[in-house]
């Protein structure tokens, strides 16, 4: 070792997988400063104060995981630590998060500017990966809070919940009991004129500062309420439904398709370019994303599906535990999810991970009752365990996958040094083991939600080694260090 070492870190014998290439190669990689400074075949190890072997294993970048719910059913303070470590486990180095006011999360109310500096005051020093937040306005003043939002605290993507003003978050609930879920101001509506002001706002937003212009945008969960209501009437008036079968004939597939459609109008009318479909779970909403960028071929629609979706269909014997928004769907269904991904139709992968504990998801009285049930539940530890499991057995490129998982989402949310294995990029990297076989077990898990809908199923490929910004968070196992994760002010 030279007396002065140019680098903090070599890390010898990766198959580094980048986004943007079309092959694996052998290669080493430097690090200083937190930054990749060198990506070579061959990096002489006396030029690094420290050396690590990586032995051939795959070098993904770190993953960034763009749709999460840090605080959405335990406190942040605690949300933050547990869930962090978790995606950690999972090769995730940068974490976004929906946040929003109203019930959960905070559960108060009022304007941004003095709502969301406690997020940020709470999350201070509490995370181990770096961490973002999209928020959704929810109250008509907020609109007008989009432009601070975006320029003073570096968020300028947010997002609507189409279902909301009439329909409940875990099943079918009045509009007096929406209004108090949302905390709603007096003469406020949760509505289609709601959402399309809230377009109009980030169209403002993007004329304003077309600095921010490519960074801001509107991310949707395309269900419509009506719908909704109508048919989970029929379902369970219906004794021959159960489950998560009975769950999503309740918000059936054709009220995506058709909540993408008012979307995709909604964009038009107001000329908001830039448009995220969240979490797509069936055919018809996969058709009819692709019908509307066919409409509208100058809206910068993105598509987005979980790993949940691409894992589970509607008879998993996880059952209620598996409840979440769009529900878990046919078998059909998952097919075509893995046929959008390997058509290049999705954008990119999610966990849409919500810690909710045990005795919190069920009702404990009946367990089996989904319509007691809390939606949401974790996955993002096992989000590159799955796609790679899964994906690969269907042909899905290494470097595909971490388009999927890094590329695409760093750059859709202004993450411009995140993403890749380059030189003068964060240096956050996943080692995996394209070989090892595990089994999914929540008593294995950081998370403390435990159980996992995903209990027993068989993976191959697992995260051996996590690094943010050079330093190990992740290893063998175990959590390392203490909480390194930074806010990330967007554009970064």
């Amino acid at each position: 070792m030279a007396d002065n070492p140019r680098y903090d870190l070599v890390i010898k014998n990766v198959e580094l997988v980048r986004p943007e290439e079309d092959s694996v190669e052998a290669m080493d990689l430097a690090i200083k400063d937190g930054k990749f400074a060198r990506v070579e075949r061959e990096i002489p190890a006396v030029e690094a104060r420290e050396v690590h072997d990586a032995g051939g294993l795959l070098a993904f970048p770190g993953l960034v995981d763009a749709h999460m719910h840090a605080g959405i059913y335990s406190p942040l303070a605690e949300d933050a630590i547990t869930e962090s470590k978790d995606a950690a486990m999972g090769g995730v180095t940068s974490m976004l998060t929906y946040f929003r006011t109203g019930q959960y999360y905070l559960n108060e109310g009022g304007p941004y500017a003095e709502f969301f500096p406690k997020v940020l005051e709470i999350s201070d020093g509490r995370y181990w990966t770096d961490y973002g937040y999209h928020l959704a306005p929810i109250q008509s003043s907020h609109i007008d809070e989009m432009e601070l939002l975006a320029t003073e605290f570096g968020v300028p993507s947010f997002k609507i919940f189409m279902f909301y003003g009439g329909y409940g978050l875990h099943g079918k609930a009045g509009k007096d009991a929406q209004r108090q879920f949302l905390m709603l101001d007096e003469g406020d509506s949760y509505d289609l004129a709601h959402f399309e002001f809230i377009m109009r706002g980030a169209t403002r937003l993007m004329r304003a500062r077309p600095d921010l212009a490519p960074y801001v945008s509107v991310s949707m969960h395309c269900e419509v309420a009506d719908i909704l209501n109508a048919y989970t009437r029929i379902v369970q008036a219906d004794a021959s439904l159960s489950g998560l079968r009975a769950y999503s004939a309740a918000r059936p597939p054709h009220s995506e398709g058709l909540a993408i459609w008012i979307a995709a109008y909604l964009a038009y009318e107001t000329e908001c370019l830039n448009i995220n479909l969240l979490h797509l779970s069936s055919r018809k909403a996969i058709e009819a994303a692709m019908m509307m960028q066919n409409v509208f071929p100058y809206i910068n629609f993105r598509r987005e599906v979980t790993v949940g979706h691409l894992l589970m269909d509607y008879d998993t014997p996880a059952g209620p535990l598996a409840k979440v928004n769009p529900p878990i769907r046919s078998r059909e269904d998952v097919e075509c999810l893995w046929e959008s991904v390997l058509e290049g139709n999705v954008d990119w992968i999610v966990s849409d991970h919500a810690c909710c504990s045990a005795e919190m998801k069920t009702d404990s009285s009946d367990p089996d009752d989904v319509w007691l049930a809390k939606a949401g539940f974790g996955g993002t530890e096992y989000l590159l365990s799955g796609v790679f499991s899964e994906g690969s057995k269907r042909g899905l490129s290494y470097n595909r996958m971490a388009q999927l998982l890094s590329w695409n989402p760093a750059q859709r949310y202004g993450l411009l040094n995140k993403g890749d294995v380059a030189i003068g990029y964060d240096a956050d990297l996943v080692l995996f083991d394209p070989a090892k076989t595990f089994t999914v077990r929540a008593a294995e898990s950081e998370s403390n939600q435990g159980y996992t809908p995903f209990e027993g199923q068989e993976l191959t490929g697992q995260v051996r080694t996590t690094y943010l910004r050079g330093q190990r968070i992740y290893d063998n196992g175990a959590v390392v260090g203490p909480a390194r994760g930074e806010f990330l002010r967007r554009p970064t």
